[in-house]
């Protein structure tokens, strides 16, 4: 999952992630309640901007939400079928810039860094009980995970392809699933021998 994270100096990258999980925050907020395409096209724009300022390599950003496009297009068609294009082209363009703002938090912060924004923000908490550290690795992990996942669909998409096998959903989703499973429990063996298992 450390691999996730594209090194650089830029300014985004040097940012602390004190300021960046809320302003991701308040980003996927805003874009919740949008209502019209233009707002939409000025949050794609501003998402475009910040991915150049992090000097972000637009293949690596490509290689981000290609496993997503299958998810993006059944909700693309189911919206067009139930409300419309215009509110699926928002819908599916909200879904995208989502996840192009998360994927960008974590080319550009250190799991170490997210880890000790969590947990300072957490300490006021620790008197009714509340663990900061194991709470800010719950965090970590949730926002890790979602590129990690989609690592293993397109390594999985592409040994199908490098095999000429069939292309079915059954087909893809089988082994994705079996390997997510195997990365979930190696996860959980290290986190136990690090004593996260009470």
């Amino acid at each position: 999952m450390m691999a996730l994270y594209a090194p650089g100096v830029s300014l985004v990258h040097r940012t602390p992630a004190g300021l960046k999980l809320p302003a991701l925050a308040a980003g996927v907020l805003a874009l919740s309640s949008m209502t019209g395409l233009a707002q939409l096209g000025t949050a794609i724009l501003a998402t475009i901007l910040l991915y150049a300022l992090a000097r972000i390599p637009w293949a690596l950003a490509g290689r981000q939400l290609r496993p997503f496009l299958w998810v993006l297009g059944a909700v693309l068609l189911f919206q067009i079928l139930l409300s419309g294009w215009q509110h699926a082209a928002l819908a599916t363009g909200t879904l995208v810039t989502t996840i192009a703002l998360a994927n960008l938090l974590t080319l550009t912060t250190t799991v170490s860094a997210i880890l000790d924004t969590c947990q300072r923000a957490l300490r006021p908490l620790r008197r009714f009980g509340v663990d900061p550290e194991r709470v800010g690795l719950l965090l970590a992990l949730a926002i890790r995970c979602l590129p990690l996942v989609a690592d293993i669909v397109r390594d999985v998409s592409d040994a199908q392809k490098a095999r000429a096998a069939h292309h079915s959903v059954l087909a893809l989703a089988a082994p994705a699933v079996v390997r997510a499973l195997r990365t979930a429990d190696a996860l959980g063996e290290s986190l136990m021998a690090r004593g996260f298992d009470d």
